[in-house]
């Protein structure tokens, strides 16, 4: 494994509107509509972060009429949010309270 592939991985899905969306897309496949009244952000915003994800290769779309329904690309991506929900869920609050990555860090 690259370890500059693994960290441009990580940083995508370290903004929390693009791990809301494929968190959304782990459910199945979802419209820009969907996901802008979910996410209650403009749709310019969530096309933003979906072209990022496209770009690496971790969301699709397909057409259908003047839709467009965006699912993950990879089963394993389904595999990973799984096993981050567990590690959290397991490490408490050990990860928010990280003075470097955590939340009251990232509001600094």
């Amino acid at each position: 494994m690259s370890m500059d592939a693994a960290v441009s991985l990580f940083r995508s899905l370290g903004d929390p509107t693009r791990l809301a969306i494929l968190t959304r897309l782990a459910e199945g496949e979802a419209r820009v509509v969907d996901l802008t009244r979910l996410l209650d952000l403009p749709q310019s915003t969530v096309s933003s972060h979906l072209a990022c994800l496209r770009d690496c290769r971790l969301v699709d779309y397909r057409t259908q009429g003047r839709q467009s329904f965006y699912s993950l690309t990879r089963p394993e991506l389904v595999a990973l949010l799984r096993s981050a929900e567990r590690l959290l869920a397991e490490t408490g609050e050990a990860v928010a309270l990280c003075p470097v990555h955590g939340v009251s860090a990232a509001a600094s």
